[in-house]
């Protein structure tokens, strides 16, 4: 570390703070990217173009945490307890916003506002160490980087809240502030349970860079966490007394025995070939010099859990799964470039003073078929045919009324009904709510009789057919 403090000192930032406007450099960045990635999430709703439930999800945590104090939420089940599924605390900090301004759109302002946050750290340290021009590009680099864009671009979720703490903690590492580093990390155990381990990594790279103490006391805090959180207390809220995603990490090979799946499960890692893709991406946007620092150790547990799992929707570089990985790399890289500066290889130092323009250019050009191209293109703001039928749909709804729909519909319905989801309200323990809309341009419902598919579901209740809207079948309980 002797050699990477100097070679700090001679870069054109030092350790001196910023002078002039180039201090108000990250804001400023800040302040552009919220504007984008608002513009992207809120379209996105606005036009009913919906990837997930998650939203409806959370929109509904939010609520109850606003009302009840912790959360309920019935469109993963009917009285289905949200700490039972993930543990993420961190999704109380939405119930009083939800409390004051009810609506999922205070969800989706609310993470562009703290994913954005992320890029001050990530710019300022970069312009601390490598120059204005050089940081300002690798904190462009970053606000663009598809991790960050697919998190956006993908309804809303709880590892919002990882991206600020990582970042905050790289930038604490690079300046060798071992207490604020560790103090920025420990609470990404509440963000979510795969996080504990990602805390365990950073203390491994923070002993690596001399802090042994803090280092070895971050990396003992994430394992006990995680054990914690997996044997204990998520199994204390679970109806089933167990975490629910043990048999999606590993191959789903059909072998019965142990031994052959965790030799097999190494391999497993790279086939099928969209993950090399994403193992190739995820590197490639540093130009690979983030393997050259030990903080790229922090980035392993999500690769691993990801690409080590049979679940396909985990493997790709779309949706939100690739939004952790992105601040720490990119620290990881601020810490390669200085540490190439000090070294003895020629090529290397060359190299590394071009990194951060790689790195933009790398951005730049994944952008063509990233979300933030749509903001240039009219159709992102025009009103599509789901959402002119929807309104109607939300229009003839009875503020207070009990609504079982697909995913279309969870996230604008919950603010003023009681929803419950098409693919969860089954079984005895089911609700016979008051209304059933369905979107016919979705292709879920088996069949187009909506009252008989309601009826068989909910024994006991009768319903009627009201004339369809558009793309929307819709049933009303009469009984």
């Amino acid at each position: 570390m002797v050699a990477v403090t100097a070679a700090m000192s001679r870069t054109s930032g030092g350790e001196s703070a910023p002078a002039g406007r180039w201090r108000w450099v990250p804001y400023g960045l800040w302040a552009s990217f919220f504007a984008v990635y608002t513009t992207i999430s809120v379209a996105r709703y606005d036009r009913l173009d919906v990837i997930s439930w998650d939203l409806g999800i959370f929109s509904q945590a939010a609520q109850s945490y606003a009302a009840r104090g912790y959360p309920v939420v019935d469109i993963k089940a009917p009285d289905f307890a949200l700490l039972a599924d993930h543990f993420s605390p961190v999704v109380a900090l939405w119930g009083p916003l939800w409390a004051l301004a009810p609506s999922p759109v205070t969800l989706l302002v609310t993470q562009a506002l703290i994913v954005a946050f992320s890029v001050v750290p990530v710019t300022r340290v970069g312009i601390r160490l490598l120059g204005p021009v050089a940081g300002t590009a690798t904190g462009l680099a970053y606000a663009l980087s598809f991790g960050l864009q697919g998190a956006i671009d993908f309804d809303v979720h709880e590892y919002a809240f990882a991206a600020p703490l990582l970042a905050l903690a790289g930038e604490a590492y690079l300046r060798q502030r071992w207490r604020a580093c560790c103090l920025w990390a420990a609470p990404l155990v509440l963000v979510k349970e795969d996080l504990g381990l990602t805390v365990a990594a950073i203390g491994v790279a923070v002993a690596l860079a001399g802090a042994r103490r803090w280092g070895l006391g971050l990396a003992a805090f994430g394992v006990l966490s995680t054990v914690l959180t997996l044997l204990v207390l998520i199994p204390a809220v679970s109806p089933d007394g167990a975490w629910a995603y043990w048999d999606q990490l590993g191959p789903d090979d059909g072998s019965s025995s142990r031994v052959a799946t965790a030799l097999g499960w190494p391999l497993e890692l790279f086939s099928p070939p969209v993950k090399v893709e994403t193992w190739l991406l995820t590197f490639g946007i540093t130009g690979f010099l983030a393997l050259r620092s030990p903080w790229v150790l922090a980035v392993l547990p999500t690769m691993l859990w990801r690409l080590g799992s049979d679940n396909e929707f985990y493997w790709g570089t779309d949706l939100h799964y690739s939004l952790v990985p992105m601040p720490i790399l990119f620290v990881a890289m601020l810490d390669a470039v200085v540490r190439s500066r000090a070294g003895q290889v020629g090529w290397l130092r060359r190299y590394a003073e071009q990194v951060p323009a790689v790195a933009l250019a790398v951005a730049l050009v994944l952008c063509l078929q990233a979300p933030v191209s749509g903001l240039v293109q009219p159709s992102t703001y025009a009103d599509s045919p789901r959402e002119t039928d929807a309104d109607q749909v939300l229009a003839m709804l009875p503020a207070g009324s009990s609504v079982e729909t697909d995913i279309g519909l969870l996230a604008p319905l919950v603010a003023e009904h009681d929803v419950y989801f098409t693919g969860t309200n089954e079984g005895i323990d089911s609700v016979a709510v008051d209304y059933a809309v369905v979107d016919t341009s979705i292709g879920w419902l088996p069949t187009t009789n909506l009252v008989q598919w309601a009826e068989e579901r909910h024994p006991g209740a009768e319903y009627e057919r009201l004339p369809p809207i558009g793309r929307y079948l819709i049933a009303r309980r009469v009984s």
